[in-house]
C-alpha cells in the first residue's frame, strides 16, 4: 500500500481559472458563495432524507415520494455546485461536520416530529436557501460570471418550486377527516 501523500491544493485556497478567464480575486468570492450554497444544500438534503425515511400518516405515499425526489434534486444541485467550485479553481467543502459548520441554515434536531412540523422546518430552510441563492445570483452577475449566475438561477427555480409544493402540503384543506372528539 502506498504511503505517498501529496496535497495538490489545500482546502480554502482558490487559484482562479485561466481557462475560464476568472482571476483568483473574483474566483475566491464566487467559490465562497458556492461553498456556502453547497453546505446549505447538503444540510437540506439530509433533512429531506430524514423526513423521507420517517414520514407517516394518511398522505404517507405522496409525501414519501415528494421528499425522496426533493432530496435527489438537492443532491444533484450539490454536485453541480461542487463541480463549479472546482472549475473556478477552488476546493469544494466536504464532510458532514464541515458542511454543517459552513451552512447558513440550521437543521432541525435528531428527533422525529409530526409531519406538519417537519414540512414547516423544510419550508423554512428552503426559504433561507432561496434568499441566499438570490444574493449569489446577483453576486455572480456583478463579478462578470454569467455561467455561475445561470447555474444558480436554474436551481433557484427548482428550489422555489419545491418550497411552493411544501406550502401546498401545509394548507389546511384536506380530504382526511379529523376524528370527532367525544
Amino acid at each position: 500500500m502506498s504511503t505517498q501523500k501529496i496535497v495538490r491544493q489545500h482546502a480554502g485556497n482558490v487559484e482562479g481559472s485561466q481557462a475560464l478567464r476568472i482571476d483568483a480575486d473574483r474566483a475566491e468570492q464566487l467559490v465562497d458563495a458556492l461553498n456556502t450554497d453547497l453546505a446549505a444544500t447538503y444540510v437540506l438534503y439530509h433533512q429531506l432524507k430524514k423526513h423521507h425515511w420517517v414520514v407517516e400518516g394518511a398522505e404517507f405515499r405522496d409525501l414519501h415520494l415528494f421528499l425522496g425526489e426533493a432530496a435527489e434534486d438537492a443532491e444533484e444541485f450539490a454536485d453541480e455546485l461542487a463541480e463549479r467550485v472546482q472549475a473556478l479553481g477552488g476546493v469544494p467543502l466536504s464532510g458532514g461536520k464541515t458542511l454543517e459548520e459552513h451552512a447558513p441554515v440550521e437543521p432541525e434536531g435528531n428527533d422525529v416530529y409530526d409531519v406538519r412540523t417537519s414540512l414547516s422546518n423544510d419550508m423554512t430552510m428552503y426559504g433561507d436557501i432561496i434568499e441566499t441563492l438570490r444574493e449569489h445570483v446577483e453576486l455572480a452577475e456583478n463579478l462578470g460570471d454569467p455561467t455561475t449566475a445561470h447555474l444558480l438561477r436554474e436551481n433557484l427555480i427548482e428550489v422555489e418550486e419545491a418550497a411552493h409544493h411544501i406550502e401546498h402540503y401545509l394548507e389546511d384543506d384536506t380530504l382526511v377527516l379529523e376524528e370527532a372528539t367525544h
